[in-house]
């Protein structure tokens, strides 16, 4: 059997925000109340999904007109389910690293050590404005978000934690209970810059990155790869990706183009205009969505990039070609959630398993040959 410790994780995006997970008036079987989020989280727990992200949003915008608070509504799932690891997103600036470390803490206490973070270093000018928070230029943001990393890996594994930088200081602080996970709850950070990118590296146990094609994604990973290295450090990759799974590949092409011609372009045209002022804030003049189309950006985070869109055998083998570049999990959205999610555990999984277990199982086999 397949060391489950080496198969490709997946993780979906919570619904904790209205409007679903693509900026189309399609419809979308999909919900952000908790009654829905709830069902959906059992519903992933059941189909092999081990991790779940909730979503940080302070204001509206893009279709999303309703947004739950991130570490509340993933502890609210977590006390419905039993294996899932939810993933809160929190920003530095709203959250201070002393509220989130105990936050977090508390939570893994309470569910059995299945919270961990995703630290966003923010994108969105507007956001941080309409709430009188202080936006640093775009490295700045990512010094700040690797001191509060810094900071939470400090208090949840130090007896007394003393830290001096530019933007947090604690003397001999003491938490207690520290959180079950050990050495610290498990830490996530996006973003595709240099920047973000030198951040994971030295800091970060998980680095999301947009959807992409093979060839940008190994760039980034072994970019990436080397840095940590040389850093000794050990990071792991996750990429967004939407999924269209239907029986034939002319169906799940049709629901992307529906998706598509039924985009909303005002709010597309306007998630345009503040990423590519977010793209040239950074040093290199782009960031995530520097090389993204207007039907790229339909669905926010480039998911249709790493086209998981097709018949269940063409996902699963899109899969297993991802986890060869060197993809540890992929993070997804749905058009309509539970039910794809039971599809995807259905249809999709168990291929991605058996091809998981046919490589493993040739390569065992080309390693005996070799050594005979």
């Amino acid at each position: 059997m397949t060391d489950s410790k080496n198969q490709i994780k997946f993780a979906y995006w919570v619904p904790n925000v209205s409007g679903g997970l693509v900026v189309s008036n399609i419809e979308q079987r999909t919900d952000w109340r908790y009654d829905y989020n709830v069902r959906l989280a059992q519903a992933a727990e059941r189909n092999g999904f081990e991790y779940a992200l909730t979503q940080i949003r302070f204001t509206a915008g893009y279709g999303a007109e309703y947004q739950h608070e991130s570490v509340s509504f993933s502890h609210a799932i977590l006390a419905k389910t039993e294996r899932l690891k939810v993933i809160a997103a929190i920003l530095p600036g709203p959250w201070k690293p002393a509220l989130a470390a105990k936050q977090l803490a508390t939570i893994d206490q309470l569910t059995q050590g299945r919270i961990a973070v995703n630290i966003v270093s923010g994108w969105f000018k507007g956001e941080f404005d309409a709430i009188g928070e202080d936006w640093p230029e775009h490295d700045e943001r990512y010094r700040r978000s690797e001191e509060f990393i810094q900071c939470l890996k400090g208090i949840w594994s130090q007896e007394q934690f003393s830290f001096h930088g530019k933007y947090y200081q604690f003397n001999h602080y003491t938490l207690k209970p520290k959180p079950i996970q050990k050495p610290y709850i498990e830490i996530f950070q996006g973003g595709s810059s240099r920047a973000a990118r030198d951040m994971a590296a030295r800091v970060s146990d998980w680095y999301f990155t947009n959807g992409n094609n093979a060839d940008a994604l190994r760039e980034q990973i072994n970019d990436l790869k080397i840095k940590a290295k040389n850093h000794q450090h050990q990071v792991r990759v996750a990429v967004n990706a939407f999924v269209i799974a239907r029986d034939t590949e002319q169906e799940a092409q049709a629901v992307l183009q529906e998706i598509i011609d039924e985009a909303n372009v005002e709010a597309v045209q306007a998630f345009a205009i503040a990423t590519r002022e977010a793209g040239a804030a950074t040093k290199e003049g782009e960031g995530n969505w520097a090389k993204s189309s207007f039907e790229d950006l339909v669905q926010y985070n480039d998911g249709f990039k790493t086209n998981l869109i097709g018949t269940p055998q063409q996902i699963a083998e899109r899969i297993v070609a991802l986890k060869a570049l060197g993809i540890d999990l992929i993070l997804i959205g749905f058009l309509h959630f539970i039910e794809e999610v039971e599809y995807f555990g259905e249809k999709v999984l168990p291929l991605v398993r058996a091809l998981e277990q046919q490589q493993l199982s040739a390569s065992a086999s080309a390693s005996a040959s070799a050594s005979a």
